[in-house]
């Protein structure tokens, strides 16, 4: 199932749809058990079908409605996480050189 078809689904929709691509997972691997048939690549599709609906139903209690994130936002949240990770590091030596001195003078 393609994603834009499962977003244009609604809320009891995804449900039905999960409940189904479950119960066909369940008959599935119960056919493979008895050697009846070979579903390996409809067993990994169904899989990824059901974890695309339960990402979309996620995405509407958080309120995405799958808008990707942007990109100028992430940009600068990554310089300044760099910026404090150096800045700790400083701390460290500085904290480190403190306590040395202070060791020596005892």
């Amino acid at each position: 199932m393609e994603l834009e078809k499962i977003r244009n689904l609604g809320d009891n929709e995804l449900r039905v749809e999960e409940q189904k691509a479950a119960e066909q997972i369940f008959r599935l691997r119960f056919q493979m058990k008895l050697g009846q048939t070979e579903g390996v690549k409809k067993l990994r599709g169904l899989k990824k079908d059901i974890a695309r609906i339960q990402t979309v139903g996620r995405e509407r209690e958080l309120g995405l409605h799958g808008e990707a994130p942007k990109a100028d936002a992430a940009a600068p949240a990554k310089a300044a996480k760099g910026k404090k990770a150096a800045a700790g590091s400083k701390k460290t030596k500085a904290s480190r050189s403190a306590e040395t001195s202070g060791k020596e003078s005892r």
